[in-house]
């Protein structure tokens, strides 16, 4: 099958969206599906206000338009919201032509905390831009019940669970330091969405450490100079900075699911978080993580689980079964080049 993914969310961006989509082609791949993706890389960009890591891409329309024509897939999936994804799905709509779209992130959450705007204005949009999807693929059930929840159709919204890449992600070396124990580590962009702050205030032992950028790296390097930043990094890298934690702390309150809690548990790195989506899909009843509205006492608590147990948790995710759960949402178009042809 050969398969056309849209996104606005791509290199050299570094987040869950773009590591879904990264491992989901390869996975693809892998079982012998052609993968074509459309990414901001072909177009010229503009940064996103209040976001300048991410880039929009401008006149997107006549060139979206004309890959899409050239590619004659047999399924189309759009995975953002932005002016790709709007141009894609302008193009299917007008061409009549099947399409799946993904909702990766609490977007509304999100740009009501970055510009005030009420979240049912943002939800508004968002019915408009997957109502026409054959399926709108969500990373667990307590945002599947969200979406049913501001007006999306029972039968459109579908489970696309994620995974970990279990032989990058692995007990093994760990970063080499000289910081006070315990470590407690935070990974995800330095961004107001992601509350980071919450984690920074928190009176505990030992070391905190926090990976990744953002537009409040600097503010926050500024106000909390005993706090390890370590920037970007790389997964393998990555890898052996959660072999060095002995706690991973998630303070996130609107992350749809939060891939880094899998590499975390992977990496035998027990998780402390808030009980809201994300980190309660992740964790589920297990003993590999503390949930609490007492973030610090979850933070405490963690400390005494043992890294095996959060490897073993880490092992039921596999993105194997996250890439068989995508293919069966897929849905195939039909003569999509005579079609497209015949209408053009």
């Amino acid at each position: 099958m050969k398969i056309m993914i849209v996104t606005d969310a791509w290199e050299p961006q570094v987040n869950g969206v773009v590591r879904t989509l990264t491992q989901t082609r390869s996975e693809l791949m892998q079982m012998g599906h052609k993968v074509d993706l459309l990414t901001p890389l072909e177009f010229r960009t503009l940064p996103c206000p209040t976001y300048p890591e991410i880039r929009l891409s401008l006149f997107a329309r006549r060139k979206v338009n004309a890959r899409l024509k050239a590619a004659s897939a047999d399924a189309l999936h759009i995975a953002t919201e932005g002016p790709l994804g709007i141009a894609a799905r302008a193009y299917a709509l007008r061409h009549k032509l099947p399409f799946t779209t993904a909702y990766h992130t609490r977007f509304p959450e999100y740009v009501q905390a970055r510009t005030r705007l009420p979240l049912s204005v943002t939800y508004r949009f968002l019915r408009w831009f997957h109502g026409p999807a054959s399926a709108v693929m969500v990373p667990t059930e307590v945002v599947r019940r969200d979406l049913l929840a501001n007006g999306f159709a029972q039968k459109q919204v579908v489970l696309w669970s994620r995974g970990v890449d279990l032989d990058l992600f692995k007990p093994g070396p760990a970063l080499p330091h000289e910081e006070k124990p315990p470590v407690f580590l935070c990974v995800g962009r330095v961004a107001v969405e992601k509350n980071i702050e919450a984690f920074l205030r928190l009176d505990l032992p030992g070391t905190k450490w926090v990976a990744g950028d953002g537009p409040l790296l600097a503010d926050l390097k500024n106000r909390y100079p005993k706090v390890r930043f370590t920037g970007v990094m790389d997964q393998d890298t990555l890898a052996s900075l959660y072999n060095a934690a002995d706690v991973f702390v998630f303070p996130s309150r609107t992350d749809t699911f939060g891939l880094v809690l899998l590499e975390a548990l992977a990496c035998g790195c027990p998780v402390a978080a808030y009980p809201v989506t994300g980190p309660i899909d992740v964790l589920g009843d297990s003993a590999a993580g503390v949930m609490d509205e007492d973030l610090r006492a979850a933070c405490l608590k963690a400390l005494d689980i043992p890294r095996a147990v959060a490897r073993e948790h880490a092992e039921k995710f596999s993105w194997t079964a996250s890439t068989e759960t995508f293919l069966a949402h897929l849905h195939p178009i039909q003569g999509m080049a005579a079609a497209v042809a015949k209408a053009a």
